[in-house]
């Protein structure tokens, strides 16, 4: 009989993707194996781009937050999470959250030890639980507590398993393009517009189009006023999370700062290239076999000529 293993991973847009190249890797070592993912549903996109992922169940704390009055679609969630017994219920994220929405299920539940968890009292909500150090890059976590779990080591190559998918964009640029990714969750970790504008007009000059996504108003202001200073320059429309990893795929290469669009990128194995404004990037930052390279650190942002030497690297692989 088939493995059923549920993974917990809530949220955010890089932590979900951080857990990827553990599906693949289960997928591998546990051949026949029906692994299901409990996301947040402003994420649901993301998980069910894994084509080892048979299930996505959304969990919607963010909008019962927002909205009150939660009890009823608490209750739906609840059974559908209950839907089935599994083997294992994974946490691969370690918070209190996330272990109170693993007991929820039916069967075993794993995760990391109290010295390991993010929040450590996660941990008495394990039925087992492993050490994994914290200092290790949250993707190599993630498939080491997996492999610990589920009795494989995780193989030397980290692989997302993420194909493109096939939707259409029929407003993309018809030649090459690049990915500018200058949206961000805090204005500490923003790039300065100077520094993109110089980028752009240097990958003008290359004959790429720059695209620039955006999620809010706000960012997509800030994007059209890049547009406007750059050279054949494309603002996107609204996109779904879908659309996003369709037009990263497709770009020849992606700049952008600390924010979970770059983290995509990286997992469709496009060249990247991550900037870092005001976090480290050693345990959060890019990681991939292809072409993925952070840049900058907390208080110490990388020049435009240190990105653009980066970039043309990429784009000559």
């Amino acid at each position: 009989m088939s493995l059923r293993i549920l993974i917990v991973r809530l949220s955010s847009m890089g932590d979900v993707i951080h857990a990827m190249p553990a599906v693949t890797d289960m997928a591998r070592a546990v051949p026949g194996a029906r692994i299901d993912w409990v996301v947040e549903e402003g994420f649901a996109e993301l998980p069910a781009l894994h084509p080892a992922v048979r299930r996505v169940v959304p969990f919607a704390l963010r909008r019962w937050r927002r909205e009150g009055g939660a009890l009823r679609e608490f209750a739906a969630f609840r059974r559908a999470l209950r839907e089935e017994r599994y083997d294992v219920v994974l946490d691969v994220q370690g918070l209190l959250k996330s272990a109170l929405v693993a007991r929820l299920a039916r069967g075993p539940v794993v995760g990391y030890d109290s010295a390991s968890a993010r929040e450590g009292l996660a941990a008495l909500f394990y039925g087992t639980h492993y050490a994994v150090p914290r200092q290790r890059h949250a993707i190599l976590r993630v498939r080491e507590l997996a492999g610990a779990a589920l009795g494989y080591p995780p193989p030397a190559t980290l692989d997302y398993g993420l194909p493109r998918p096939d939707v259409a964009l029929p407003w993309l640029p018809g030649d090459g393009y690049a990915v500018l990714l200058t949206a961000t969750s805090r204005a500490d970790k923003e790039w300065p517009e100077r520094d993109w504008l110089e980028l752009g007009e240097r990958l003008a000059a290359q004959g790429l189009a720059c695209v620039l996504p955006w999620g809010s108003p706000a960012e997509q202001i800030r994007a059209q006023r890049l547009a406007n200073g750059i050279r054949n320059a494309v603002v996107t429309p609204r996109m779904t999370l879908t659309e996003a990893a369709a037009l990263l795929a497709g770009a020849r290469v992606t700049i952008g700062v600390d924010t979970g669009l770059v983290h995509l990128a990286a997992a469709m194995a496009v060249p990247t290239v991550a900037i870092f404004c005001a976090s480290d990037p050693d345990r959060t930052g890019v990681l991939a076999s292809s072409y993925a390279v952070n840049l900058g650190t907390r208080g110490a942002a990388p020049d435009v000529d240190t990105v653009w030497r980066t970039v043309a690297a990429g784009m000559r692989r």
